[in-house]
């Protein structure tokens, strides 16, 4: 079973010196240039200790279409070797004039100082092809480096716009270029249903596209006209996780729960409150068709996430749990008894008995249940991770009340929102996210205690699809701000103008990759979206709206 690793020792970021020619991102805990390079020839070995084969593969499959470097089987030249002593993901890297050596204590640590290797080389090493004949080298140096949190994660929302399988496979690649190890896919939401679920196949038939979406913010009332779905097969699943394993990335799967769930009524209409037919949402924002609170529909999400598990092997699932309106509840009378009968004060408390059948199935099968931080309005079920999105009120709480918190606050990871104020920012909503916010960042509330602290695993940024409806574009809305955001999470770097002039050269290694990110003088012209406008907002605004989602948290 896939597990996220514990956050290794840290090496003081005082220590660490470097050079023009290793512009690294994330910048690593420590490095030492010294005089001379390593430079790559057609007889270069590349050898490594069995336990990190994988590692190894993966850096001869990436290095030879770009560089044409065969780097057989032998020993001398590159070396992956097993050393005690280090963290989960910690790893040394050590280049000579004569050889290049990378010690790690797991195939996860070796993985990332195989990352580091590629990134000393020329941008054009992140080809998938040869660009013409170069030299190969890189810089002596000596490198110590361990990751600052074991949960570096990001989250794609493949439910309200369908990200293809291909597309999602490259997001891995790009993931596990910055270091990143957790891919939170959220699967299902009023929008859509994407995963094949055996037993009830109406979820992907009818589930899985909507006649029409939003054009810009839904306060328009613009439609496109034009239909959108998709779903992933479950070869496609048993695919997409084998590929990221491979790459030390772990699937966090989000079935979600009770509410964002019209596009699974919509399948099954038993499973709402109305006991009338409805359709797949075609809008955004937050819909009032929630799950009903019948044995019958405990039952039919039990037999989905027992499917769930046989194709997610990773630790983690995510039963959502956030923003779920109490209006039907409040007016069914099924719920309204639920509530009588349970002795609850509230349909609050209604929502944290539901969801802990759920929590409760999955403890007892050896998986920790993920859940949004909502479930504190109504008491959080035992042995749920949160994961905390509405601030540093809800992440303080979830810490103090014992439970341990995915951290992932929207007016800072959210990269779904604007970039700047200009109004050429395609599809403009909530306040600015900048580079240098995201980049600063740091995942800790202040006041908590060591325990406290301990409590916190790490943290996500989030790509939100609402506004974001083709891989183009979740190009330009993730980077450079996740290549910040990676740094925030692997080495905790706060100097923002050393981060940029890193930036310069990463850059070249994300256009050889082929990404389109934001340039850093704002959109190109093809990046703008003036037929879908948006709805931005002011950070007082976001302020006095998280001010009242947390007024009455029940730790």
């Amino acid at each position: 079973m896939t597990t996220i690793p514990a956050p290794a020792r840290l090496i003081p970021a005082s220590a660490r010196v470097i050079p023009a020619p290793a512009r690294l991102i994330p910048a690593p805990a420590r490095l030492d240039p010294v005089q001379g390079c390593f430079t790559f020839t057609g007889a270069t070995p590349l050898t490594a200790d069995p336990a990190l084969a994988r590692a190894a593969a993966w850096l001869r499959e990436s290095l030879t279409p770009a560089t044409g470097l065969p780097l057989p089987e032998g020993p001398g030249g590159v070396e992956l070797r097993m050393a005690e002593g280090l963290g989960p993901e910690e790893y040394r890297l050590t280049a000579t004039e004569e050889s290049v050596l990378i010690e790690a204590a797991t195939p996860a640590g070796a993985f990332y100082g195989a990352q580091t290797l590629r990134q000393l080389l020329d941008p054009a090493a992140f080809r998938a092809g040869r660009t013409g004949n170069r030299t190969w080298s890189v810089p002596a140096v000596t490198i110590s480096d361990a990751p600052r949190y074991g949960w570096r994660g990001c989250l794609i929302d493949v439910a309200r716009h369908f990200l293809p399988k291909h597309d999602l496979l490259r997001y891995i690649d790009l993931l596990a270029a910055h270091k990143l190890n957790v891919l939170h896919l959220h699967l299902t939401d009023d929008q859509g249903w994407r995963l094949e679920i055996r037993k009830y196949p109406k979820l992907t038939e009818a589930g899985s596209w909507r006649r029409e979406s939003p054009l810009g913010a839904r306060r328009h009332r613009r439609f496109d006209g034009r239909p959108h779905g998709g779903h992933y097969s479950q070869d496609d699943i048993r695919e997409i996780v084998s590929y990221a394993a491979d790459r030390f990335v772990t699937i966090v799967p989000e079935i979600d729960l009770p509410g964002h769930t019209q596009a699974a009524i919509a399948a099954y209409p038993e499973l709402g409150n109305l006991g009338t037919p409805l359709d797949v949402r075609t809008e955004w924002g937050i819909s009032e068709n929630v799950l009903n609170v019948a044995d019958a529909t405990i039952a039919f999400f039990t037999d989905v996430l027992e499917e769930v598990l046989e194709l997610f092997p990773g630790q983690y699932v995510c039963v959502g749990g956030d923003e779920v309106p109490k209006t039907q509840w409040n007016e069914s009378v099924p719920a309204k008894e639920r509530i009588r009968e349970l002795g609850l004060r509230d349909a609050d408390e209604l929502q944290t008995w539901f969801m802990r059948h759920f929590t409760d199935f999955l403890l007892a099968r050896g998986r920790t249940p993920l859940g949004w931080d909502e479930l504190m309005e109504g008491g959080l079920p035992p042995g749920i991770t949160v994961a905390s999105w509405r601030g540093t009120t809800c992440t303080a709480l979830a810490a103090r009340a014992g439970h341990d918190v995915i951290v992932s606050p929207f007016a800072e990871t959210y990269l779904d929102f604007r970039q700047a104020e200009s109004e050429q920012e395609p599809v403009p909503i909530g306040s600015v996210t900048s580079l240098s916010a995201v980049h600063a960042f740091d995942p800790i509330p202040a006041g908590l205690t060591e325990p406290e602290r301990s409590r916190i695993l790490g943290a996500q940024a989030a790509l939100w699809t609402e506004h974001i409806d083709s891989p183009r574009l979740l190009d330009y809305m993730a980077f450079p701000r996740l290549s910040a955001f990676a740094e925030a999470v692997w080495s905790g770097e706060r100097d923002f103008e050393d981060f940029l002039a890193r930036l310069a050269v990463h850059e070249k290694r994300l256009d050889a990759l082929g990404v389109e990110y934001r340039p850093a003088a704002g959109p190109h012209p093809w990046q703008q979206r003036p037929d879908a406008p948006g709805h931005p907002r002011t950070r007082a605004e976001i302020d006095g709206q998280l001010a009242t989602w947390t007024a009455n948290l029940r730790s």
